[in-house]
């Protein structure tokens, strides 16, 4: 008996996208939704559906996460016994400019899920958190184990809010949770609106690049091949209580509850000018740069501490900066038949 679909949240977004494409790869059927909003191109977006969509496990429903009541039809409809969870509006800037999108679609969306993963007895619910958690926090590397109680964004504060949201969720209905901390994914179908797009851009449009702290900042860039495979791996490795756990010293990454936090990283910070440089060498040419201010909400490094994530499923991401960008930029020649 062939196994059930798999709901993936977010299927058109770039993370979304890859690991939609894995699961069919691996020969599992997939249910994807997106709403296609205009955060940015909904081109791009319709393009990665096309992509899904030559491939018969792939079925897409246009939805909106704030969607009350089309959510819970579509759980009632499908009762699905997986879900990847990685719809969201992300972005750190744009909270700052646009805090309503955040709470519909990564406060109000996110309950919607957990609704419809509680009515429908999942057996396990991935969602996607993020490496903004850690806020002001700044002993390196950024640790599962570490205490996340001070965002410095409100899109880092709607990540940690999901993750309160799962645990409560994993308490009161056993419900199996895993949070999915990524850190900075690049890579093939990226975002526009991400590091590595906007550089390779504006470098080949003989425009500047704007870097922000005068381009001092380090990032644990995340290929975003490992990130899906990370994730497909923590599909089956489902969520269990820890019987060590204890509220007198509680762990935050675990608990009696089925509810586990992963980070999603490569444990390798990279300079910011050195991905510039390595841009350079890719694109063969120079990029104009823009030294600025730190942005509000911005962090100076991040690091993922990931031997959770190794240990759990025998693998984390390791993909080398130079060659990530190199098959980045390639897609990105190609894509825009540059």
């Amino acid at each position: 008996m062939p196994a059930p679909p798999i709901l993936v949240t977010g299927a058109a977004g770039f993370i979304g996208f890859h690991v939609a494409r894995r699961l069919i790869e691996d020969g599992r059927d997939v249910v994807g939704i997106d709403n296609l909003n205009a955060y940015y191109d909904p081109k791009l977006k319709e393009a990665r559906l096309a992509e899904l969509a030559r491939h018969d496990k792939f079925q897409f429903h246009k939805l909106d996460l704030a969607d009350r009541g089309g959510m819970a039809a579509l759980f009632a409809d499908r009762g699905f016994a997986q879900v990847v969870h990685l719809g969201a509006q992300a972005g750190v800037r744009h909270s700052l400019s646009a805090p309503h999108d955040y709470i519909d679609s990564n406060i109000c969306g996110f309950l919607n899920v957990l609704e419809g993963c509680r009515n429908a007895g999942a057996r396990h619910l991935l969602y996607a958190s993020s490496s903004s958690v850690y806020g002001a926090n700044t002993k390196m590397p950024f640790s599962v184990g570490q205490n996340v109680d001070h965002p410095l964004s409100l899109y880092g504060a709607s990540k940690k809010a999901n993750e309160l949201m799962a645990h409560a969720y994993a308490h009161l209905f056993d419900l199996p949770v895993t949070g999915l901390r990524f850190f900075t994914v690049y890579g093939p179908w990226g975002r526009p609106d991400m590091a590595m797009w906007l550089f390779t851009a504006a470098i080949l449009e003989g425009r500047p690049i704007k870097l922000f702290n005068n381009g001092d900042m380090r990032r644990d860039f995340t290929y975003v091949d490992d990130v899906a495979i990370s994730v497909v791996k923590l599909i089956d490795h489902v969520a269990q209580g820890n019987p060590a756990w204890s509220g007198d010293s509680p762990d935050p990454a675990t608990s009696r509850a089925p509810y586990r936090i992963y980070n999603i990283g490569n444990h390798t910070p990279v300079d910011l000018m050195e991905v510039v440089r390595l841009l350079e060498t890719a694109l063969g040419k120079k990029a104009n740069r823009e030294l600025l201010p730190m942005q509000p909400g911005d962090v100076p490094e991040t690091c993922a501490e990931v031997e959770d994530l190794r240990n759990a499923v025998g693998f984390a991401p390791n993909t080398p900066i130079e060659v990530g960008i190199g098959k980045f930029v390639d897609w990105f020649r190609a894509y825009h038949g540059i």
